[in-house]
């Protein structure tokens, strides 16, 4: 038991040397990100990886957490298992809760969450504390991917149910968002008995509409078509033909940089300044792990086999929080909550004052303290 990050040396030395050879499109001086990624800060990223990031002190890092690695049905998953320091009274044992990161993230996402929820008095978050289980997805960095198509939520979801219950535990909160999200709702709807409540920061599932839309559905359904027509051209290759833009990201970690961090930008209330909101070594901690395992295109299987391989959720009776979050995608394009009741039974709404789609990375406070409030009150 137990697992430790270690790249290899070579590893990291090649990845320096296709930085410093990269082949650059040819630029249009007036055109900055309305294209797409911005080549100016994407060479000034670059610069910093090949010959300024510390990946050695980020590693380090990394493992100063509680990691470990074992095999379910023969797929080897990674997590990190951070139990909790303390609970509010002597004794109490902390909640047992599994938090699922998405596309394009990693467990990375979800780092910044441990001390506030396995110690949150020593931190200033009202509530419980936590035994956390943080898993990579099959298919991201230290997780392996089941070598078949048809890896979609539900897939996931009894894949993590077993992983819980191996690690002892018969009852569970789980969260997430993106695809995490709708890891946790097949969670909820195919183990009832043993899922507490699930706490959302993204509406990954929409429901089957058998009624008449309100004002505010409409409205909201009409921004996220706006938002489509301009902005998922990634997910219609991604569901398509994942492998034929994989070949390209996994032989070029300047396409892999700009693929990624393009969505880090469009996707949080990062103002347009990634290295501000973030900061680069984050950004590159992200982007050595999906370097290193050679895991980008396993990621990209995400979107064709939960589109072609498609499961439907029944109504989640399991109690349900959203944290809204308002550039979670469409700006101000938040979901009223009459839509999210349609699928789930919910009993926490919270519309948050900042934060988008990444918002265990961008606001970990605020998504801390919602999900001790809420499993404080199950």
């Amino acid at each position: 038991m137990g697992f430790s990050i270690s790249i290899a040396d070579e590893v990291l030395a090649d990845l320096r040397s296709r930085i410093r050879n990269t082949r650059w499109p040819h630029p249009i001086p007036e055109v900055t990100w309305e294209q797409g990624m911005h080549l100016g800060y994407l060479r000034e990223l670059l610069d910093y990886w090949a010959d300024g990031f510390d990946w050695r002190g980020r590693e380090a890092w990394l493992n100063s957490f509680p990691h470990d690695r074992v095999t379910i049905d023969g797929t080897a998953i990674h997590f990190v298992h951070a139990r909790a320091v303390r609970g509010r009274r002597a004794g109490e044992r902390g909640i047992p809760l599994i938090l699922t990161h998405g596309w394009p993230s990693t467990f990375l996402e979800y780092l910044p969450l441990v001390p506030l929820l396995t110690d949150p008095h020593a931190h200033g978050i009202d509530g419980p504390a936590f035994d956390l289980v943080i898993p990579s997805l099959p298919g991201y960095g230290f997780s392996e991917r089941p070598p078949r198509a048809g890896v979609n939520y539900r897939v996931v979801a009894d894949l993590w149910h077993r992983l819980m219950s191996e690690l002892g535990y018969e009852r569970y909160g789980a969260g997430g968002g993106d695809f995490g999200a709708g890891v946790a709702t097949f969670l909820a709807t195919d183990a009832p008995q043993a899922v507490i409540g699930i706490h959302l920061t993204t509406p990954e599932l929409g429901p089957i509409v058998d009624g008449p839309l309100s004002e505010a559905e409409s409205a909201y359904l009409a921004k996220n078509d706006a938002w489509a027509a301009v902005e998922r051209g990634y997910s219609s290759i991604q569901s398509t033909k994942p492998q034929t833009v994989g070949v390209g990201l996994n032989d070029s970690p300047a396409g892999l940089a700009a693929w990624i961090l393009e969505k880090w930008r469009s996707w949080t209330e990062s103002g347009g300044d990634l290295d501000a909101r973030f900061g680069r070594d984050f950004l590159l901690t992200m982007l050595t792990i999906y370097w290193a395992t050679g895991t980008i295109t396993d990621s990209l299987r995400d979107y064709y086999d939960n589109r072609w391989h498609a499961v439907t959720p029944d109504h989640v009776e399991v109690p349900t929080a959203f944290a809204v979050f308002a550039h979670e995608f469409v700006p101000e394009g938040e979901p009223p909550r009459e839509w999210m009741e349609r699928l789930y039974n919910v009993q926490r709404w919270t519309v948050m004052p900042r934060g988008g789609h990444f918002a265990p990375a961008e606001e970990p406070r605020l998504v801390a303290q919602d999900i001790a409030s809420f499993f404080d009150g199950l």
